[in-house]
């Protein structure tokens, strides 16, 4: 466990830390697949069980042999960085009251068919941009039963940095992979898809046919406008959650975290 205390920013094996920006990070040393960053001794543990490969960890110094040592003796041979609060809370731009950050590469992307071949729920996300959003889908999805996630490329990555903090590391419990327009609907697999959506051919989620189905996968749309007209016309059924208090719409993780709910595996 080589450490190495940081007395300058302008370290370069310390940039993927505070220089690089997501888009960066997701193409750096591309060859490689790119890299993420996991906050908390609890993600980051999430991470490694997962699979995934870690590449240096950063850290104050008291946590070198406090809440960070489970996760050192576990990485094995890679650099751990170090250095004072101050340093490192201009380093990484904030405190680090979570004590461990680490630099991983990401794991080989996977294909929409292979996990959806076995899966009978699963979440659609079309064009959700807001990472906190995408990580606490993830979150809901995975505590909630769903199989698999499958997300558009206009979608957030669900490797950013912040959206793997707010799922509190359940982008590694949940397979998930990209996928475009072709795959969208899914009647290859045999899936009936229900788009949720406030129109006049809604059906409220406890419609008693809708959940009865087999395998389902959930569409959900972009925080502003939601779901666009071709999506809603392409799937099977559109549904809404029933609302009171003159409210017509949840935030679309809360959304989606009703609907996984309904449309669980009974």
């Amino acid at each position: 466990m080589p450490v190495i205390r940081l007395t300058s920013l302008e370290t370069p094996q310390v940039q993927v830390y505070h220089r690089l920006t997501e888009a960066q990070l997701r193409h750096h040393n591309e060859i490689d697949g790119g890299i993420f960053i996991a906050e908390s001794p609890k993600v980051i543990n999430t991470a490694l069980q997962a699979g995934c490969q870690p590449i240096s960890l950063l850290c104050e110094e008291k946590h070198i042999h406090g809440d960070a040592a489970p996760i050192i003796s576990r990485c094995g041979d890679i650099p751990v960085y170090t250095g004072e609060r101050q340093l490192l809370a201009q380093l990484t731009g904030y405190t680090l009251t979570r004590g461990v950050l680490c630099a991983m590469r990401r794991p080989a992307e996977k294909r929409a068919a292979e996990i959806c071949k076995d899966a009978t729920r699963v979440v659609v996300i079309d064009g959700v941009v807001d990472s906190t959003n995408i990580g606490a889908i993830f979150r809901s999805a995975a505590a909630l039963g769903m199989d698999a996630i499958l997300l558009t490329t206009t979608s957030c990555d669900p490797l950013n940095r912040r959206s793997i903090r707010v799922s509190m590391g359940s982008v590694f419990l949940i397979p998930w992979a990209w996928t475009d327009e072709s795959l969208y609907d899914l009647r290859a697999l045999d899936f009936k898809t229900v788009a949720m959506a406030l129109t006049e051919r809604s059906v409220s989620i406890e419609h008693e046919e809708l959940n009865a189905e087999p395998k389902l996968a959930i569409i959900v749309g972009t925080e502003g406008d939601g779901l666009s007209y071709q999506a809603i016309m392409r799937a099977d059924y559109v549904a809404r959650i029933p609302m009171y208090h003159a409210v017509d719409s949840l935030n679309v993780a809360a959304a989606t975290a009703v609907a996984c709910w309904q449309f669980r595996k009974k």
